[in-house]
């Protein structure tokens, strides 16, 4: 389990964008990085440095993954026929945690892998706590008798900052993952550029 133990929303701060879309991150208002010296001006990002924030924050979007979980998917896309940045992001979107946070059966990615991690989820009728497990196409996620009394649940479900996307149908308490989404498909708050994570890797 990756585990975050610095405070998510400086992410958001060093990147300089609202990652999640949340309405309480710190960017809405200080634009600017954190620490003394956030709001010195800034030199020119080498295309190392454009290539590595693109990385960091794809990585930090879906939950801040270890460097190995990360690398471990790309390494699988790459292996895939088709475009290795398309490849990269379906499978991120094929974790458990990512559909469940997608179908808002919890209000942050964060709180989606807890939620997993503590055994509320049902896979095709199946407990599973494996954030990190992978979703096919036809899958059925769903809330166990718990979690449907949770009021962090609850909280997520009355979010209006974001919509299930199409590739995730709801029946109630049961989310079905149709199929692998495109890049254009992910309903991300900020640019996402995973052909720049490939030339990280690749270089």
């Amino acid at each position: 389990m990756s585990k975050r133990h610095n405070a998510k929303y400086k992410l958001d701060r060093r990147m300089g964008e609202n990652i999640w879309g949340r309405p309480k991150s710190p960017v809405n208002k200080r634009e600017y990085g954190p620490g003394q010296h956030g709001q010195r001006r800034k030199s020119k990002i080498s295309d190392f440095g454009i290539q590595l924030k693109a990385k960091q924050k794809l990585k930090g979007y879906y939950g801040d993954v270890t460097e190995k979980q990360f690398r471990k998917v790309y390494d699988e896309a790459v292996r895939m026929k088709g475009d290795t940045s398309q490849n990269l992001i379906g499978l991120l979107e094929q974790r458990l945690d990512m559909v469940v946070y997608r179908a808002k059966f919890a209000p942050t990615i964060f709180s989606a892998r807890q939620i997993v991690n503590h055994g509320h989820i049902l896979v095709n009728g199946r407990r599973c706590n494996i954030g990190s497990a992978k979703v096919k196409p036809g899958d059925v996620v769903e809330l166990g008798a718990k979690a449907k009394e949770m009021a962090l649940v609850m909280e997520a479900q009355g979010l209006t900052e974001r919509d299930v996307p199409e590739y995730v149908t709801m029946d109630g308490p049961k989310a079905t993952y149709i199929r692998v989404p495109t890049l254009d498909e992910v309903p991300y708050p900020v640019k996402m550029e995973p052909n720049l994570v490939v030339e990280f890797y690749s270089r």
